[in-house]
């Protein structure tokens, strides 16, 4: 008796599983969504809007065409109805996948259940019988919420002819508890979801609207700007085929609020181009007072302009700090020349006669590094002053700062007392190759002692900002 109803119940299963099941849809384009803001309005998002931290960010299409161009917004959080919005994706995923992939999953489904009970059938074995069953029933039971409720009255239908089969099976198997996950997946498999209305596609009007209305809510200026331009576009290119009298009033409007956000754009380019100056100005000359008066006065004149740009004020005063920091770094530094000038200066009166001794070997240097012809008073003369130098700053100790430089004037004078020598063993030898190796030492010496001199002179000034490129 119970392997007749067994199969009765299989053959109901397969048929009414199989019944309904038909080809799939194609797949269509990408679901047109809503981003639904908290005064009523909403936004058309090409594709699931992205919720990152406190904005929200979709593609938002500019047309009612096929294939229309798309904008990126960007919107606070706090604008944006986030439930209804998601309710809304809800919707739409439902009806996307009803449309195009619902018949194809549910004819997978009935495969794999028929298989389930053809293999019962085929099993001698009572307890396998039973795992079957309930492998199959679990896999019936959890279908719906994974797949938009579709077919859920089926489902369910054929879900209290598998307890049945399961109860006689457990019978027969010996079994007499009952199983309460069953129960349980029936219930979580029959709870509604709540969703949200869809509505149709967008006119070329709303299109426009929805533009306009985004640029209303954007937090940007560059992207406000761009949604203004982008319905200026719209209105002229669609305005034949929409009423004369909203696209006067629409186009007057937006022209407007146009002209206004590039007045905006204008006036705070000028203050930052003052504050910045000025900026500048009081960061080389250490005026640490004047650049926190500066930052301070930046929040006034944004004031005074509506307070219109926050992310181009942030961003100057972000800017005016950095210089506030540079100059509190330099007033640091000269701070720190003032208590080492006495050094700094006798250091400065020490080495001011070998560094003017040495600038005056650069044209018996330059003839030797030319090769162009070289005296043997000129010769002797470079020597001479050289072993001078070596005298006078021996005696010289540089401060700490100035040791790396100070170095570089030793060596540089060094250089030039080789170049001499290896001149006049060149000279004397007729040999070329030697000639150049004295080239060599006079070009090391005037680059070295250049850049010892530069160094020197700078360290022994109160310290500068860099100029600016």
């Amino acid at each position: 008796m119970f392997m007749h109803h067994r199969g009765l119940r299989a053959a109901f299963l397969v048929a009414a599983l199989s019944a309904s099941a038909g080809p799939a849809y194609a797949a269509d384009a990408a679901t047109l969504l809503r981003v639904f803001l908290k005064d009523g309005t909403s936004l058309v998002s090409y594709g699931e809007p992205a919720r990152v931290g406190s904005r929200i960010v979709f593609s938002m299409p500019t047309a009612s065409t096929p294939n229309p161009p798309l904008h990126l917004v960007d919107i606070s959080l706090d604008r944006v109805d986030w439930d209804r919005t998601e309710r809304y994706s809800y919707s739409a995923r439902e009806k996307h996948y009803l449309q195009t992939q619902a018949e194809s999953d549910y004819a997978s489904l009935s495969t794999e259940i028929a298989q389930a009970l053809n293999d019962v059938a085929m099993t001698p074995d009572a307890s396998k019988r039973l795992d079957i069953v309930q492998r199959a029933r679990k896999t019936l039971a959890e279908w719906p919420q994974n797949h938009y409720n579709y077919r859920q009255a089926e489902v369910h239908q054929m879900l209290t002819m598998l307890d049945e089969a399961i109860a006689d099976l457990r019978a027969a198997a010996g079994a007499n508890s009952f199983d309460l996950s069953l129960a349980t997946y029936t219930a979580r498999a029959l709870t509604p979801i709540s969703s949200e209305p869809l509505m149709p596609p967008s006119t070329p009007r709303e299109s426009i609207e929805q533009v306009l209305i985004a640029a209303r809510n954007v937090d940007s200026a560059a992207e406000r700007v761009s949604l203004l331009g982008t319905a200026l576009t719209s209105l002229n290119r669609d305005g034949s085929s929409l009423p004369a009298e909203w696209v006067a009033a629409t186009k007057a409007a937006t022209t407007v609020a146009l002209q206004q956000e590039l007045r905006v754009d204008r006036s705070y380019r000028s203050l930052t181009t003052r504050i910045m100056t000025v900026a500048n100005y009081r960061a080389r000359a250490a005026d640490v007072r004047g650049l926190e008066r500066l930052v301070a006065s930046i929040r006034q004149r944004d004031a005074m302009l509506g307070a219109r740009r926050p992310d181009a004020v942030a961003s100057l005063v972000t800017a005016v700090e950095a210089q506030l920091d540079a100059a509190r770094r330099l007033q640091l530094a000269r701070d720190k020349w003032a208590m080492r000038a006495p050094v700094l200066q006798q250091y400065g009166f020490a080495i001011r006669p070998p560094m003017d001794l040495f600038a005056s070997l650069k044209p018996a240097l330059e003839s030797i590094k030319s090769l162009s012809g070289s005296t043997p008073a000129s010769l002797e003369t470079l020597q001479h002053a050289s072993t001078r130098i070596l005298t006078l700053i021996a005696v010289i100790a540089p401060p700490d700062d100035l040791a790396a430089a100070h170095a570089l004037l030793v060596s540089a004078v060094q250089l030039a007392d080789n170049a001499a020598k290896i001149r006049r063993e060149a000279t004397l030898a007729g040999d070329m190759a030697r000639a150049w190796d004295a080239s060599s030492a006079a070009a090391g010496a005037l680059m070295l002692g250049a850049r010892a001199r530069t160094d020197i002179l700078a360290l022994l000034r109160p310290p500068q900002l860099p100029q600016l490129p």
